[in-house]
C-alpha cells in the first residue's frame, strides 16, 4: 500500500501582463526582465477570486482523477494569498466543490508550500486517517506585490494547481521527501501585515542554490538514487539563473529540468503543481519514471520530494 497520484488540475487566469506592458507601468525593459530572471510575461487574476482558481484547478484534478468530491476526506490548500485572514481558504473551498466529508485547512510555508502540503496529505494517508486528499497550491500574488516597485512587481503571477492524492496497492509513489525551515531568515524574504512582498534578492539567490542542491542530495541519497537516474526535475519556478545554477551544482543534464516560468512567472505555492500538470500535459512525465520536486520560500522555508510517478 501506498500513496498515489491519482490526477492533477491547473487554473490560469485569462489575463496575461508582458514584460511590453511591464516597460509602461515601471523603469524596465523586456530584455533585463527576461537575461535575469527568464520571465516573458505572467497571468494576473482580474475577475477571478483565489478560491475560484483553487475550485477551477480542483474540479480539474477530480475530474481527471475519477473521484467525486464527496469521496475526499482531506483538503489541504497551500497559500500565501489567502482569500480572508480566516476561515481558512481551504473552508471556502470545501464548500464550493461540495467536499461535505472533508475537513479543510491551509498552509502558509511560501514557495515551499505545495511540497510542505504534500508531506502532510502523505503522512494523513499512511497513517490511515484518510483515503482520499486534496492538495492545492494557489495564489493571488498580484495582490501581494506593490506596481511601483521595479525589483518584486514584474516577478509574481497568479494561478492556482491541485492533485488528488490516494492510498493505494502497490508501492507508494512518494519514494522520499524532506522538509526544512530556518525562520533566522525570514527578512530575506516576507511581506508584512497588509503589506507587499520585500525580497534581498542577491542574498535570497545564494541561499536558494545551496539550500535546494543540498536537500536534493539528502532526498535522492535516502532513496538510493543518484542524480544520473532521475528522469525528470520539476522545480519551483522563482528564477531561471537559480534552476540553472542548480542543474549545474547537481550534475543533472538542464534538458531534465522542466520550465514554464517563462510563461506564468514565480506563481509561489502553485508553481509545482501547475509544471507537474503541464509536463504531464507535454508527454515529459510518464508513469514509471522517477521525478525530482523542489522549492524554496519565505520563512526560510525548503525542502524536496522524489516521486516513482
Amino acid at each position: 500500500m501506498g500513496t498515489t497520484i491519482l490526477g492533477t488540475g491547473v487554473y490560469l487566469p485569462e489575463s496575461v501582463l508582458t514584460n511590453y506592458d511591464l516597460e509602461k507601468m515601471v523603469d524596465t525593459s523586456d530584455e533585463w526582465i527576461t537575461t535575469r530572471t527568464g520571465i516573458k510575461e505572467r497571468r494576473i487574476a482580474k475577475k477571478e477570486s483565489l478560491v475560484l482558481m483553487a475550485l477551477k484547478a480542483s474540479e480539474e484534478a477530480l475530474r481527471r482523477s475519477g473521484v467525486g468530491p464527496e469521496e475526499i476526506d482531506t483538503l489541504v490548500v497551500a497559500t500565501l494569498t489567502p482569500e480572508k485572514r480566516f476561515p481558512s481558504t481551504g473552508c471556502f473551498l470545501q464548500s464550493k466543490l461540495g467536499a461535505s466529508k472533508a475537513y479543510a485547512f491551509d498552509i502558509s510555508a511560501a514557495c515551499s508550500g505545495f511540497l510542505f502540503a504534500l508531506e502532510v496529505a502523505d503522512g494523513l494517508l499512511k497513517s490511515g486517517k484518510a483515503k482520499k486528499i486534496l492538495v492545492v497550491g494557489a495564489e493571488k500574488l498580484s495582490e501581494a506585490v506593490d506596481w511601483e516597485d521595479r525589483s518584486t512587481c514584474v516577478l509574481f503571477g497568479d494561478g492556482a494547481g491541485a492533485v488528488i492524492l490516494s492510498y493505494e496497492e502497490g508501492e507508494s509513489d512518494i519514494l522520499a521527501s524532506r522538509m526544512y525551515s530556518d525562520g533566522n531568515l525570514w527578512d530575506i524574504l516576507y511581506a508584512d501585515n497588509c503589506g507587499f512582498i520585500k525580497m534581498k534578492g542577491r542574498e535570497l539567490f545564494k541561499v536558494a542554490v545551496r539550500n535546494m542542491e543540498e536537500v536534493c542530495r539528502e532526498v535522492l541519497s535516502m532513496a538510493g538514487v543518484s542524480p544520473r537516474e532521475v528522469d525528470l526535475v520539476v522545480p519551483h519556478q522563482a528564477n531561471v539563473r537559480i534552476i540553472n545554477a542548480l542543474a549545474e551544482r547537481l550534475g543533472i543534464d538542464r534538458e531534465k529540468f522542466f520550465v514554464n516560468i517563462h510563461k506564468y512567472g514565480n506563481t509561489s505555492a502553485a508553481s509545482i503543481p501547475i509544471a507537474l500538470h503541464e509536463a504531464i500535459e507535454e508527454g515529459k512525465l510518464k508513469r514509471g519514471d522517477l521525478v525530482l520536486m523542489t522549492a524554496m520560500g519565505g520563512g526560510l522555508t525548503w525542502g524536496a520530494t522524489l516521486l516513482r510517478f
